[in-house]
C-alpha cells in the first residue's frame, strides 16, 4: 500500500502564496500610545511624542530581533484574530522579519529592519529626511582631500554651525584606496569646490541651493594662464590628472604622494606657485604637505612639457569653477557611482560590473527632491549577505526614491546616528571589516537645535540589549525581562521638541506595582510575575519602557563557561544569564551577582552587561570563579597562558593506516613534511556522489595530556577543497569531531581546531580525515599533514554539568493518559545493499514496537536511510509497509541522509512532498525539509508556509496547538554543537516564531527533531523541544546523556479555549500543559539494584539499568532521564516524596532523587518498567536502634503503629517472596497494558479500613486536568 501520509486529520493547503503580495506591517508609534512627530510648521512649543519604543539598539545589533508586537501579540493577554503580516512582511520573494523606527529630528526618521531572502539574510538601515523641515545635508571630510577618517569621528568633530546639531552621517564617494586615498568624484562644500573628479567620474549627489536634492553631472572647468598663453586647468586636488593635463594642488590636498596622481606617466613635472609667481622650477611630482599659500601644479605628458618651460619668477594665474550639467550648481555635492533608480524605474545592472552581492550605501530623492532617502545594507557576514546593484535599486524604489545612486560600499559602508536625548552619534550598521573603515568624505545631516526644554524621555535599560549576555542562538539578550527578587537598572534621557538633549531629573513609577517597584535611581526591583510599564516623568514629560517579570529563577549559566587568557596582557569577558523553569531567559544585572574567586590571581571588573577578567600575574595560572544569584550558582573557569605541546610529529608515518568511506586511497610517509617527515593522504573522491571521506589512523589512539583549548595542524593543500576533521575520543568514549577550514589552498598552511566547551577530558586522537559532502564535486588528490600540536592551558578542575530533566519526558502512564498519541523514529540509517545489517534490524524492531503500541500515526523524522539513492528510498518504503502494515499511517520527513549522493528529487518521487501541513485532532503539524541542513535549503516557500500556517492556526478555533517537525533541530545539546541548524539566525527565527505563537495565542507550540544521535528534551521560552535519538545507528553521546537507541511515543491533549485563555493571560507559567513524551529505549535486559535490607530511618540509592545488545559490546544505560521509566510497588511502598508516606508504608522511593527511604519494619517491593519491560526487587526494612517515632518521616512519626491493612493480603505473593536484587525481566506487551499496570485510575474494592490505603503505588505523576 502506498501511504499518502495523510491520516484522519484535515489537510491544510498552503495559505497565501497563490498570488504575489506586498504587505508592509510596521509597528506604528500609535500602537504604543505615541503621536506622530510634530507637523510641519509646528513651533518650538509643540510637544513632541513620547519615545514610541525603547532604544532600538537591541534590534539594530541583534541579527534576529524579536517580532514586533502586532494584532496577535499585544502583550495584554486579549484574544485576537491573527493577520498574515503580524510577524513578517512579504515583499517580493523575501520576508521582513523585524523593523524598528525612531526619530532623529522633526521630519527625520531612522528605520532598521531585517529581511530573509531565499539566498541570504539582509540587515538594512534606512533614513528618511524631509529636507523642507530644517534638516540639511552637508559635506563631511577630515579637513584634507587625501586624508581619511572614520565616519563616526568625522561626525563627532563636525561643526554644524550656530543653532544646529549633528544628527546622522554616512560614508560618501568611492576613493583611491590603494594610493592617494583621495575621493574619485567632485566635492562641493558650502558652494565651494574642494576637489575635482578623476577623469570620467562626473556623477554626483547634489543638495541645494534650495531645500531639495538631485542626482546630476558635475563638471570642472578651469583655465591656466602661462607666459606662453592659456591652456585648460584640468583638475583641482584630484586623485588623477587626465592624460596630457595639468592639475593644481593646494594645502587642502594633504600629504599623499602627488606622483601617484599621474597614473605612472613617463613625462611628469611639478612647479610651485606663490602669490602668482613660480617659486620652484619644474621637478618630479613631490610628496608631503603643500605649505599654506602655495599651489603646486602637476603635469603629465604635454602638460608636463608646459610646466617644464616655466622658470622661477614666471607669472602664473588660474581660474576655475564647478558646472552642473543641468540647473544651478548645488550647495553641497559629493561624487557618486552607478545609477540605481531613474525616473522611478529601477536600473537593471545584470551583466555589468560591480554587481556582486556586497555591503552598500545608496542615496536617492523623491520626485520633487524634497525627501532624501538613504539606505545602508550590511554584507559579507553571516548576519547579512549584501545586495547587488540591481537589488539595491529595487530596494531604493520601494523606499520611495524616484532617483537614486550608489555610493561607496564594501567595508566603507557606514551609517551613524544619534538617539533622542543625545548628541552623540553611534554606528548603526555593521561594517563588514569588523570595524569602521577610514574614508575621505561623507554626507552629514544637521538639524536646528530645539529649545532645550524637557518634552519627553527615552527610557531604556542600562544594559545594552545588543551586548547583553544571552541564551539565544544569536547575539543580543533580553534585558527587558527580569526575575522576581532581582533588579534591572534603567536610564532616562530627556529630550526637547527637536529630540535634542534636555535636562531634568525624572521621577519613576511602575504601572503594575504587583510586578515590582522602581526607586528614585531608576532601579526596578521585581516582585512577582507579570508585565509593567515603567514610566519616567517630570511635569508633562513622559517616557516608558515595558518590563516583564518572569517566573522564579530556576538556574543560571555563564555566557562563557571558560575564559582563556593568552597572557597577562589579555582580557576576557563573561556575563550571567538566568532561566526560569520554562526555559525563558534574561540577563542578570552584575549588581545582583556575587563572585567568589582567588583575588590574587585575577582582577574582575563589572560593567553594565557583565564582567571583564584580567590576570594579576604574568605566570601561568588557573582558577574557578563561582557566580551566585539568589541561591543559584554556576562556575566560570579562568586560565592564563597556553603551552604548545606536540601530539604527533608523524615520524612514525609508516605505521599509520588508511580507511575510506565511499572512496579509495592510501597513506604513506614522505620526507617532504614541513619539519622532517610528514604523512601523505592520497584519496579518490570520484567514485560516489554521497559523502566521501579518507581516514588516516595512528598506530594507536594518541592520548593528549591536559585540557587543550585547541589543536593545530600543518596541512599542505592541493586546492581541491576537501574538508579536514580531527576526530577525537573523550573520556566517556564519545566522538568529538573538530572541523577545520576547507583545504582550498595549495602549499603549507597552519590550521586550528577549536575544542568546544564541555568536553570530557582527557582526550585521545582517534584519526584525521578529509571529506567531501557535496554531490556535485568530484576529484582526486593528495594532501600532506605534519606537526599536530595542542594548545594547553594550566590545569584546573572543570565543573561537571549535571543532567537536567525536563517534564516533557514522562512515564508511560502519563503519556497514556493524554487524549491521543503518535510515534517518532529517526536516524536508523540503513542501506538497501545491507539487508542483514544491525541498523536495519534495529529499524524493523522499532517499527514493530511502534505498531504494537497502537499510535494514531508515525512520523519518521529523517535519516531512516544512510544514502538517498532511489534504491535505498524504495527499500525504505518496503520496510515501512512491511512492518507497519496498511492500517497505520506514516509521514516521512527527509533528513540529510535522504539526499546523500543527490538532491531531494528522488525522495519526492518516492514519498511525495518534502514539506507537509496537516491537522490531527486539534493539532496542526508542519513538517519542514532540512535535508540540506537548513530551512532555506528546503525551498524558501516552506518558510513562508510556516509563517502562514502559524498565523492561520492562531486564528482557527479548531486548532489548539502547533507542532513543527524537522530533522535538524535549532540547538544541539552536546558540547560539539555540530548537529544543529548551522544558520543561527534561522534557528533564532524558528524559536522566536514558536514562542511568540504560544505567548500571544495561549495555544500549544512544540518542536520535534532528530539528527544529533541522542535523546534530549528542553524548552525555550515555554516551548518544548524534543530531540529524538537514534532508532538504528549507534548513539553519539554517552549513555548517561541520552546515548541509547529507541523511539518516542508522544501523548497529545486537545488544548481547550479555557486553557488557551489561561496560558495567554499568564504566559510566564509556561502553559498550556498538552504534551508528554515517553522515550522508548530498546530493552534487551533490565536490572534493578537496591539493598536487600535497609534500617528504618536510613536511605540508599536505587539504580536501574537497561542493556542494549548482547555480549561484550552491549550498551549499559542508566534508566533515568531522558529515558522514560514507570516506577511502581507493592501497596506498602510509597512512590514519591517520603514526606507524603502514610502509616502503612514500609518504604518510600522518590524517582526525582533516586533514593529509597526505610520508614518502618516490613517488606515491600519496588518495580520499574521501561518500554513495556518490567523488573522488580524486594527490600526488607529492619528496625533501627532508634524508636520508630524518632526515625520515621514527620508525616507519620506521630502515628502509632497500625496493623497492615487487610487489602495487602491481595497483593501477589511475589511481592513478599524472595526476589533477587537484579530480578528476571518480565515483558509487558504494549503501552496500553503498561499504562494500565501503573495507572491509579482503575477501580478497586472498597477498603475496610480508615484511612484507606491506595492500590499498588505508582510513579505516574499526573497534573490535575
Amino acid at each position: 500500500m502506498r501511504v499518502a501520509a495523510r491520516p484522519t486529520g484535515v489537510a491544510v493547503p498552503p495559505a497565501g502564496f497563490r498570488r504575489s503580495t506586498t504587505v508592509i506591517a510596521v509597528c506604528s508609534a500609535l500602537a504604543f500610545g505615541a503621536a506622530a512627530p510634530a507637523a510641519a510648521g509646528a513651533g518650538a512649543g509643540a510637544a513632541p511624542p513620547p519615545e514610541p519604543l525603547p532604544r532600538a539598539s537591541a534590534q539594530q545589533f541583534r541579527p534576529v530581533p524579536p517580532p514586533a508586537p502586532g494584532p496577535a501579540d499585544r502583550g495584554d493577554g486579549s484574544p485576537v484574530a491573527a493577520d498574515p503580516g503580524i510577524f513578517t512582511i512579504a515583499d517580493g520573494d523575501g520576508l521582513e522579519t523585524a523593523r524598528t523606527s525612531r526619530p532623529l529630528a522633526p521630519g527625520v526618521e531612522l528605520s532598521s529592519y531585517d529581511r530573509l531572502e531565499p539566498d541570504k539574510w539582509l540587515r538594512v538601515d534606512s533614513l528618511s529626511v524631509d529636507l523642507g523641515r530644517g534638516t540639511t545635508a552637508d559635506y563631511l571630510h577630515p579637513g584634507r582631500v587625501a586624508a581619511r577618517q572614520t565616519v563616526s569621528r568625522m561626525a563627532a568633530e563636525h561643526d554644524p554651525g550656530p543653532g544646529r546639531r549633528t544628527i546622522a552621517a554616512i560614508n560618501g564617494d568611492f576613493f583611491d584606496i590603494n594610493r592617494t586615498g583621495a575621493p574619485s568624484g567632485t566635492a562641493l562644500h558650502d558652494g565651494r569646490l574642494v576637489n575635482s573628479s578623476a577623469p570620467g567620474r562626473n556623477r554626483a549627489v547634489g543638495l541645494g541651493p534650495g531645500d531639495a536634492g538631485r542626482i546630476l553631472q558635475l563638471y570642472f572647468e578651469g583655465t591656466l594662464t602661462l607666459p606662453a598663453g592659456t591652456r585648460p586647468l584640468d583638475a583641482l586636488n584630484a586623485a588623477d590628472i587626465p592624460a596630457h593635463g595639468i592639475g593644481a594642488y593646494s594645502s587642502r590636498w594633504g600629504e599623499a604622494d602627488r606622483a601617484l596622481t599621474v597614473d605612472g606617466a613617463q613625462r611628469t613635472a611639478e612647479v610651485a606657485v606663490t602669490d602668482g609667481k613660480v617659486t620652484a622650477a619644474a621637478g618630479p611630482p613631490g610628496k608631503g604637505p603643500v605649505p599654506p599659500g602655495v599651489t603646486v601644479l602637476v603635469g603629465r605628458g604635454a602638460g608636463a612639457d608646459a610646466l617644464t618651460a616655466l622658470a622661477v619668477g614666471d607669472p602664473v594665474s588660474w581660474e576655475y569653477r564647478p558646472r552642473a550639467g543641468t540647473g544651478e550648481t548645488p550647495r553641497t555635492a559629493i561624487g557618486a557611482g552607478e545609477l540605481l533608480v531613474v525616473d522611478g524605474e529601477p536600473v537593471d545592472h545584470e551583466g555589468a560590473g560591480n554587481n556582486e552581492a556586497a555591503p552598500r550605501t545608496a542615496v536617492g530623492f523623491s520626485r520633487d527632491g524634497g525627501v532624501m532617502r538613504i539606505l545602508t545594507v550590511d554584507g559579507r557576514q553571516a548576519d547579512s549577505g549584501g545586495v547587488t546593484l540591481t537589488e539595491l535599486g529595487l530596494m531604493m524604489r520601494r523606499a520611495g526614491a524616484h532617483h537614486a545612486v550608489n555610493l561607496d560600499g564594501g567595508g566603507s559602508s557606514t551609517l551613524v546616528a544619534t538617539e533622542p536625548g543625545s548628541d552623540t552619534v553611534r554606528v548603526e550598521n555593521s561594517p563588514s571589516d569588523g570595524t569602521e573603515r577610514p574614508v575621505p568624505n561623507g554626507l552629514v545631516l544637521t538639524a536646528p537645535e530645539g529649545s532645550g526644554e524637557l518634552r519627553g524621555y527615552r527610557v531604556a535599560t542600562a544594559m545594552d540589549p545588543g551586548a547583553a549576555p544571552t541564551a539565544d542562538p544569536v547575539r543580543g539578550g533580553h534585558p527587558e525581562r527580569v526575575f522576581p527578587g532581582l533588579t534591572r537598572r534603567l536610564t532616562a534621557a530627556g529630550y526637547d521638541e527637536a529630540y535634542g538633549p534636555a535636562e531634568g531629573t525624572p521621577r519613576w513609577y511602575a504601572k503594575n506595582p504587583l510586578a515590582g517597584r522602581v526607586g528614585p535611581d531608576g532601579v526596578f526591583t521585581a516582585r512577582s510575575s507579570g508585565s509593567t510599564d515603567i514610566t519616567a516623568w517630570r511635569g508633562g514629560a513622559r517616557g516608558a519602557v515595558r518590563l516583564t517579570v518572569l517566573g522564579e529563577l530556576d538556574r543560571i549559566r555563564s555566557s562563557a563557561p571558560r575564559v582563556g587568557l593568552a597572557d597577562a596582557r589579555a582580557s576576557g569577558r563573561f556575563g550571567i544569564i538566568g532561566l526560569d523553569a520554562h526555559g525563558t531567559s534574561a540577563p542578570v544585572e552584575p549588581s545582583d551577582i556575587r563572585l567568589d574567586y582567588d583575588r590574587s590571581l585575577f582582577d574582575i571588573a563589572a560593567d553594565a552587561e557583565g564582567f571583564t577578567v584580567r590576570a594579576r600575574t604574568a605566570e601561568p595560572a588557573a582558577g574557578r570563579v563561582t557566580a551566585t544569584v539568589a541561591g543559584s550558582s554556576t562556575v566560570v573557569v579562568v586560565t592564563v597562558g597556553l603551552a604548545t605541546r606536540e601530539v604527533a610529529s608523524f615520524d612514525d608515518a609508516d605505521r599509520w593506516t588508511f580507511t575510506a568511506a565511499r572512496a579509495s586511497g592510501s597513506v604513506a610517509p614522505t620526507a617532504d613534511g614541513r619539519t622532517g617527515s610528514g604523512l601523505d593522504i592520497a584519496y579518490d573522491f570520484t567514485q560516489s556522489t554521497a559523502t566521501r571521506a579518507a581516514y588516516a589512523h595512528p598506530p594507536a589512539q594518541i592520548p593528549v595530556d591536559g585540557q587543550p583549548q585547541s589543536f593545530g595542524l600543518w596541512v599542505e593543500g592541493d586546492g581541491n577543497g576537501a574538508w579536514p576533521t580531527l576526530h577525537l575520543k573523550d573520556s566517556a568514549g564519545s566522538d568529538q569531531l573538530l572541523r577545520g577550514p576547507y583545504a582550498t589552498w595549495t602549499g603549507w598552511r597552519h590550521i586550528e581546531f577549536a575544542v568546544p566547551a564541555g568536553v570530557a577530558y582527557p582526550l585521545r586522537v582517534h584519526r584525521i580525515y578529509f571529506a567531501e559532502t557535496a554531490a556535485t564535486r568530484s576529484y582526486r588528490g593528495t594532501i600532506t599533514v605534519d606537526d599536530l600540536t595542542a594548545m594547553v592551558p594550566p590545569p584546573v578542575a572543570l565543573p561537571v554539568e549535571a543532567v537536567r530533566g525536563d517534564p516533557l519526558i514522562g512515564s508511560a502512564a502519563r503519556t497514556g493518559s493524554r487524549d491521543w498519541r503518535f510515534a517518532v523514529l529517526s536516524d536508523a540509517q540503513f542501506l538497501a545493499r545491507g539487508p542483514g545489517s544491525q541498523a536495519l534490524a534495529q529499524a524493523r524492531r522499532t517499527l514493530r514496537e511502534i505498531r504494537a503500541a497502537g499510535p494514531d500515526f508515525v512520523v519518521v523524522a529523517g535519516d531512516l536511510v544512510d544514502e538517498g539513492a532511489p534504491a535505498d528510498l524504495a527499500f525504505a518504503r518496503t520496510v515501512l509497509e512491511d512492518e507497519l502494515g496498511g492500517e497505520l499511517p506514516w509521514y516521512y520527513v527527509p533528513g540529510n541522509h535522504e539526499v546523500m549522493g543527490g538532491g531531494i528529487d528522488a525522495f519526492v518521487a518516492e514519498f511525495g512532498p518534502a514539506q507537509r501541513t496537516f491537522d490531527h485532532k486539534g493539532t496542526r503539524f508542519i513538517t519542514l525539509d532540512t535535508s540540506s541542513l537548513g530551512l532555506r535549503g528546503g525551498g524558501f516557500a516552506q518558510i513562508r508556509e510556516l509563517r502562514a500556517q502559524l498565523d492561520a492556526a492562531a486564528a482557527d478555533p479548531r486548532v489548539g496547538s502547533v507542532l513543527v517537525v524537522q530533522h535538524v533541530p535549532p540547538r544541539d545539546p552536546t558540547p560539539q554543537q555540530g548537529s544543529r541548524l548551522p544558520d543561527r539566525k534561522e534557528a533564532a527565527l524558528l524559536e522566536s516564531w514558536l514562542s511568540a505563537f504560544r505567548r500571544s495565542t495561549g495555544k500549544g507550540a512544540a518542536f520535534v527533531g532528530g539528527h544529533v544521535g541522542t535523546f534530549h528534551a528542553d524548552r525555550v521560552d515555554g516551548v518544548p523541544y524534543l530531540v529524538n535519538g537514534n532508532s538504528g545507528k549507534a548513539p553519539s553521546t554517552p549513555v548517561d546523556r541520552g546515548g541509547f537507541t529507541g523511539w518516542s511515543l508522544v501523548g497529545v491533549d486537545r488544548v481547550s479555549p479555557a486553557e488557551q485563555a489561561a496560558a495567554r493571560h499568564l504566559p510566564w507559567t509556561g502553559g498550556p500543559d498538552w504534551l508528554t513524551v515517553q522515550t522508548r529505549a530498546h530493552v534487551d535486559g533490565l536490572t534493578l539494584g537496591l539493598p536487600v535490607s535497609l534500617p528504618a530511618g536510613a536511605g540508599a540509592p536505587v539504580t536501574a539499568g537497561v542493556r542494549q545488545g548482547q555480549g561484550a559490546g552491549a550498551r549499559e544505560v542508566p534508566a533515568r532521564f531522558p529515558m522514560s521509566t514507570d516506577w511502581s510497588g507493592s501497596p506498602n511502598m510509597q512512590i514519591g516524596d517520603p514526606a507524603g508516606a502514610r502509616p502503612w508504608h514500609v518504604a518510600a522511593y522518590d524517582p526525582s532523587t533516586g533514593r529509597l527511604s526505610g520508614l518502618r519494619p516490613g517488606t515491600a517491593v519496588l518495580a520499574v518498567t521501561v518500554n513495556g519491560t518490567r523488573a522488580e526487587s524486594r527490600v526488607t526494612v529492619t528496625a533501627s536502634h532508634l524508636s520508630a517515632a524518632s526515625s520515621a518521616p514527620s508525616a507519620s512519626s506521630a502515628t502509632p503503629a497500625i496493623p497492615v491493612p487487610a487489602v495487602l493480603s491481595a497483593w501477589p505473593a511475589s511481592a513478599v517472596s524472595p526476589v533477587p536484587t537484579a530480578s528476571a525481566v518480565s515483558p509487558v506487551p504494549t503501552a496500553a497494558t503498561a499504562a494500565a499496570a501503573s495507572s491509579d485510575r482503575a477501580p478497586h474494592a472498597p477498603c475496610p479500613h480508615a484511612p484507606c490505603p491506595p492500590r499498588a503505588s505508582t510513579g505516574a505523576h499526573r497534573a490535575a486536568r
